[in-house]
């Protein structure tokens, strides 16, 4: 086998596995939905790489990283594909909204449906759940953040 198969195979089985990794370990750390579930997390797994849990070694652990890994693990983190209401959902906080879209051509994004997705994935005390606030478009729905001094 050619080392540009291995080379490539060996970064896909890394890419599946790091995914997997964050999926299954992302609701572990609460307050779900937020920066702290997130640096938890990043300690986390820092710590079960074998560093320390002291500043520095926690930022070296992060430069290792580099951008392009990490980017791909908290997009992985904060997105949710809700398959029983067809919908794909990106929660990250340190975006102004949330972002709702449609799963497939035939799923339907309405409020109703939105609304049900934030209960599932308990999302619905983050967020502002008066529709008059969201912003419609042809595939995607923007709802904005409760904010946290303000409580709406």
């Amino acid at each position: 086998m050619k080392k540009t198969n291995e080379t490539q195979i060996q970064a896909k089985m890394f890419d599946f596995a790091l995914s997997e990794l964050v999926r299954r370990q992302r609701n572990s750390f609460a307050p779900l939905w937020t920066l702290d579930s997130w640096v938890k997390f990043l300690i986390w797994l820092s710590l079960n790489c074998g560093m320390s849990g002291e500043r520095e070694s926690l930022a070296t652990f992060a430069e290792a990283l580099g951008s392009a890994v990490t980017i791909r693990m908290r997009k992985n983190f904060f997105e949710r594909n809700i398959e029983s209401d067809s919908l794909y959902l990106l929660a990250d906080p340190s975006d102004e909204k949330v972002f709702v879209m449609p799963l497939g051509e035939n799923a339907s994004l309405t409020h109703e449906s939105c609304i049900k997705a934030f209960e599932h994935v308990g999302l619905t005390e983050r967020v502002i759940t008066d529709v008059s606030k969201w912003e419609s478009f042809d595939q995607l729905i923007a709802i904005p953040w409760k904010s946290s001094e303000t409580g709406c």
